[in-house]
């Protein structure tokens, strides 16, 4: 990648929950093992979104917040102008449902989303709480998915919609599935952060962006990834 890859981080003072921030900083450190130059924007709800950034990253949060995040955005328009001319979304949890067409409000009324994901969302009967294995889209080539799920959010995928990954332990969007994308906007319930927990994940958003293969990482720079992975797998699977 000959130019600075752009990171933007939206509503940080709303959207990070679960420690949610540490899906830019692992963004940013697998790009720069790779020699690509990093630029970080963290815009908080009082500020405008850019719209020329490369990769954009929502966290979860609690209802209210999540409501006013929606609201912010749909007034800015940045991150929908983003994402119409390609540029890559990852949004967990609250965010995941924010960049639907529509999810649930305080008392489960009918809140309007940012419409990047044909997806809707609302209150289940049972709240989805531990961790989560899934199996990914073997379309996207990443391994099996490892995080933690705390949500009582049903999403329901319209027709262009993939499934991220089919669940084997836990809940996620309480019909076996787990997560949704389309394009190049992709959302999760998984916290962990996901992008820690799950470097292949990280480099697949990666790769959307420099629209090639990625170098490999020095081996010795894995070691701490990928004994994470394997406790958190290991833990669960027992």
């Amino acid at each position: 990648m000959d130019r600075t890859l752009r990171l933007v981080w939206i509503y940080p003072d709303l959207l990070s929950t679960y420690g949610d921030r540490g899906n830019l900083l692992v963004l940013a450190r697998r790009a720069q093992l790779r020699g690509i130059t990093v630029e970080i924007a963290q815009v908080n709800s009082d500020q405008r979104v850019p719209a020329d950034g490369d990769i954009y990253l929502l966290g979860g949060g609690e209802d209210l917040p999540q409501i006013l995040a929606a609201k912010r955005l749909h007034g800015d328009g940045g991150l929908a102008a983003a994402a119409d001319r390609g540029a890559v979304v990852f949004a967990v949890c609250a965010g995941y449902q924010i960049i639907g067409a529509e999810f649930g409000g305080v008392d489960g009324e009918p809140v309007k989303g940012l419409g990047l994901l044909d997806i809707r969302s609302g209150r289940g009967d049972l709240r989805g709480v531990g961790e989560i294995l899934a199996d990914v889209d073997p379309a996207l080539g990443v391994e099996r998915l490892t995080g933690f799920e705390n949500h009582q959010g049903v999403t329901r995928r319209g027709p262009d919609v993939k499934p991220l990954a089919t669940v084997l332990t836990g809940v996620g969007n309480g019909d076996g599935t787990e997560g949704a994308y389309a394009g190049h906007v992709l959302g999760t319930y998984l916290h962990g952060p996901a992008l820690v927990r799950n470097p292949g994940l990280a480099d697949l958003l990666l790769g959307w962006v420099t629209g090639g293969p990625l170098p490999a990482i020095d081996p010795r720079q894995e070691e701490l990834v990928a004994d994470l992975r394997a406790e958190r797998l290991t833990a669960v699977q027992r």
